[in-house]
């Protein structure tokens, strides 16, 4: 029987057969070095490797598809005509270079963010040349080229191999059977694309069938993931629902609710005669759940430790987005990115806000990093939101050392900054600073001594010890040390140069880095909202008294609690929330993210964080103090209702302030 098959037949399912067993051996290396299933019950993980097997079936074919049709019209004659067999050959190289590259891209992309490759990874493109640079710090990138090379090769062979294999014909069939070959052999195909006996096709979000995240995430296909996030874009302002959802967040920010105004005048009777400083610092890539002050198992943040410990610090703070562009245009203008490809900081239709940062008159405005204000367009976002700015960047220092993709490291950019600082001071002038760190980032590009800091071997550290406390590797916990270790001397800096005692030191972490799940922070862990839930801790002994808040915070309540704190008259024209109001306890904390694969915002409130996404509108309600991963929605409808409300109100109001927040 099989012989009787035609061999144009066979050579279209030959090579099915065999891209499936080339994107399954991919699969396969996920599994063993990136998909973090130690806890997983072996039923979901069959149940991971069956879907996705699946998905690599369907991803087979559709790369196939193309030749398939022309094989299949051409019959016999493809393996007559040189053309064809040219054609062949340039198509299956191209196809395994270009999946291979897909997934080489997701291995990455999963590494940095615990999610897969997607839509929104096409953000990176923006700034190709520090996404190329941080590849080739990151990773062996000339061995993998040359990896590439010998790939393409190998591919070239083999599809000459598979041509002679099935070019002799001996046999032939009628044009009828051909046609049952064409028809038959094109259902199996489509079916393969369909992968489903049921009226609706294998689709992505099939692979969401856990509750926890790392098993959904090990069962996509990111080729296919990638191209069905497309249908994700982001929209304009929804004037009904935003209407419908006012008097909502009119209620909880005590506005107007007469008219629509989300303007707050903020007059103190007295303020400071000598106006205090004020210097952000955003610490890259740090969450709460790899500090040691709150409950790592390894001591890997004890100067910070000492310093929260006579701070002003908020337990329960988030960031709204996993991603340092997203917290740094939340952070500055007071709105959250809710964009869901593209960087609201990429968005030129929604630069230029009324912000607290640009009200600090009479200050001089400064933002420091180490690399190019070029990138995500951050440039833009200070730029036209803050007069009389002064950007530092690299070519702005007096010393420059580079150090990776990322500019000089946080020693030299805090050690820049102070003698800019330094100098104000000598002249009196009060100055608000922005400074922005990215040592503890891929590619963790760290000395191995700095005055006192000195790396751990990797013999240094259990593995016991290392995977209780999430690190994934020594080289991410140095980062974190190293950070460490430059806040504190940047504070001895501010010190000695004497403007220490008259400024407002805040201090916060645009995401947690990605960790592998451990026994505290589970919950957040599980619910993918780990990556949100960052430090932000006040130091400045001189106006806030040592304690802890509890109450939930989220980062556009920065610059309203800066503001009150230095007794700044402002109006607060944005989403945020002076969070020393001891008046308010309607305080939550909003997030945007994906849940199944889908955009969704979620809210929490004590220790309640309600989720929903932005399409299908799938829901659920959970207690973060419970160790059971249950939906208790349906235990509480009233609750549900309350903070669904409140969520939709935050999402329509930050889509309406985009397009109606502008200067005048």
């Amino acid at each position: 029987m099989f012989k009787k098959i035609p061999n144009y037949i066979k050579y279209i399912f030959t090579n099915v057969f065999f891209l499936f067993v080339f994107t399954a051996i991919f699969r396969v290396l996920f599994y063993s070095y990136f998909a973090q299933l130690e806890d997983v019950s072996s039923e979901e993980i069959r149940k991971a490797f069956w879907l996705g097997f699946r998905f690599d079936i369907k991803l087979a074919v559709l790369t196939f598809f193309p030749l398939a049709i022309l094989v299949l019209i051409t019959n016999y004659r493809f393996f007559k005509n040189n053309i064809y067999k040219t054609i062949a050959t340039i198509y299956l190289i191209l196809a395994y270079l270009i999946l291979t590259l897909f997934f080489l891209f997701d291995f990455g992309y999963y590494d940095y963010l615990s999610i897969r490759l997607d839509a929104s990874s096409l953000r990176f493109l923006s700034n190709l040349k520090i996404s190329s640079q941080v590849l080739v710090e990151s990773y062996p990138i000339y061995k993998g080229i040359f990896g590439l090379l010998v790939l393409c090769f190998l591919i070239y062979k083999f599809s000459k191999f598979l041509f002679h294999q099935f070019e002799n014909q001996k046999n032939t069939i009628s044009k009828k059977i051909k046609a049952v070959y064409f028809i038959g052999t094109f259902l199996l195909l489509s079916f393969g694309i369909y992968n489903s006996i049921n009226h609706y096709p294998l689709r992505w979000s099939e692979a969401f069938f856990s509750k926890k995240n790392a098993v959904n995430q090990f069962a996509l296909n990111p080729v296919l993931y990638f191209f069905d996030s497309f249908a994700y874009r982001s929209e304009g302002v929804n004037m009904e629902e935003f209407n419908k959802y006012y008097p909502v967040i009119a209620e909880h920010l005590d506005l107007p609710k007469d008219s629509v105004s989300f303007e707050r005048k903020v007059v103190f009777d007295s303020t400071f005669t000598k106006k205090p400083n004020v210097v952000i610092v955003m610490m890259e890539s740090v969450g709460v759940k790899p500090m040691s002050f709150y409950g790592n198992a390894i001591n890997s943040t004890p100067k910070m430790d000492s310093i929260l410990k006579n701070s002003l610090n908020f337990s329960n703070f988030y960031v709204h987005k996993s991603g340092t562009a997203a917290s740094v245009f939340a952070s500055i203008t007071g709105l959250p990115d809710i964009e869901d490809v593209r960087t609201a900081s990429r968005n030129p239709l929604i630069q230029d806000q009324r912000i607290i940062f640009d009200q600090f008159k009479d200050y001089e405005k400064l933002y420091f990093l180490g690399g190019s204000a070029n990138w995500a367009n951050i440039r833009g976002v200070f730029q036209a939101n803050i007069n009389g700015l002064k950007i530092f960047e690299e070519g702005s220092y007096e010393t420059e050392n580079r150090a990776d993709v990322w500019g000089i490291d946080d020693y030299e950019l805090f050690k820049e900054s102070n003698k800019e600082l330094e100098k104000l001071h000598q002249k009196d002038k009060p100055f608000i600073a922005y400074i922005q760190t990215a040592s503890n980032h891929i590619p963790f590009t760290v000395p191995d001594e700095k005055e006192s800091y000195k790396t751990l071997e990797e013999n240094e550290v259990s593995e016991n010890n290392l995977k209780a406390s999430g690190f994934k590797s020594v080289a991410q916990l140095n980062a974190l040390r190293y950070l460490d270790f430059n806040v504190n001397r940047f504070l001895e800096r501010a010190k000695k140069s004497g403007y220490y005692d008259n400024t407002i030191f805040a201090f916060f972490g645009d995401h947690n880095t990605a960790m592998n799940a451990t026994e505290k922070y589970s919950k957040e862990y599980d619910l993918n909202i780990q990556l949100q839930h960052v430090p932000f801790f006040i130091h400045a002994p001189k106006y806030v008294q040592p304690k802890t808040i509890t109450k939930n915070g989220k980062l556009v309540d920065l610059f309203p609690t800066l503001a009150n704190l230095a007794k700044l008259n402002h109006t607060n024209y944005t989403l945020g929330n002076n969070l020393l109001d001891s008046t308010n306890t309607k305080n939550a904390s909003f997030v945007y993210l994906k849940i199944n694969g889908e955009p969704a915002a979620g809210l929490i409130q004590d220790s309640l964080y309600y989720s929903k996404t932005t399409i299908t509108k799938t829901n659920g309600l959970y207690n973060l103090n419970k160790k059971d991963l249950k939906d208790i929605k349906n235990d509480n409808p009233i609750i549900t209702k309350k903070m669904d409300s409140l969520l939709e109100a935050f999402y329509h109001s930050t889509k309406y302030l985009y397009f109606n927040n502008k200067k005048r």
